[in-house]
């Protein structure tokens, strides 16, 4: 029993916890490209990203396992990108703080999301039982490239300053005016 629930209720809570996460970080991650901030969007990424990682630590798993490696490193990338946005609100280096913690925390969940798709997936893992094959390896490297790229565009386009100054304005002024 896991928070009062069977490990196979817990396990269906988790895994829908990580396709909410996903989603949502997806459309984080695409608004960024537009320099927009989706606040909503963005606070139900970082929240169901971080339950995630700690119902990840619930299961019963013994030793220090990649999947804990996993998460511990997640958890790191999500603190620095809610300081980012939450605490330091953009300001300087932390934007790119939180973009490039954004986008790193949104790969590792589809990292994770292809190691289980070819554990649990009868036509994957006939692919790549060990998860040493060719099409486990293109696939993780795919992955990879994507995220590096969509990490690169979201870096270079995603300046909400610019736009609230455009809107507001008045150029010169550190944060437009609150009608």
């Amino acid at each position: 029993m896991i928070l009062g629930m069977s490990l196979t209720t817990f396990t269906i809570l988790h895994v829908i916890i990580c396709f909410i996460g996903l989603v949502a970080g997806l459309v984080v991650v695409f608004g960024m490209f537009g320099s927009k901030r989706l606040n909503g969007w963005t606070a139900v990424f970082l929240i169901f990203t971080i339950l995630i990682s700690v119902t990840g630590f619930m299961f019963p798993i013994h030793g220090f396992t990649p999947a804990l490696a996993t998460g511990v490193v997640s958890s790191i990338i999500l603190a620095a990108a809610v300081l980012g946005l939450y605490v330091f609100r953009l300001n300087g280096a932390w934007r790119w703080i939180y973009v490039a913690g954004a986008v790193a925390a949104l790969y590792l969940n589809v990292f994770v999301l292809i190691v289980q798709s070819f554990q649990k997936v009868a036509v994957l893992r006939d692919l790549a039982p060990t998860q040493t094959e060719t099409p486990f390896l293109v696939t993780q490297i795919a992955a990879l490239v994507l995220f590096l790229a969509f990490a690169m565009l979201a870096l270079i386009k995603f300046h909400p300053e610019r736009t609230r100054l455009a809107w507001s304005g008045n150029a010169d002024a550190p944060w437009p005016a609150r009608k």
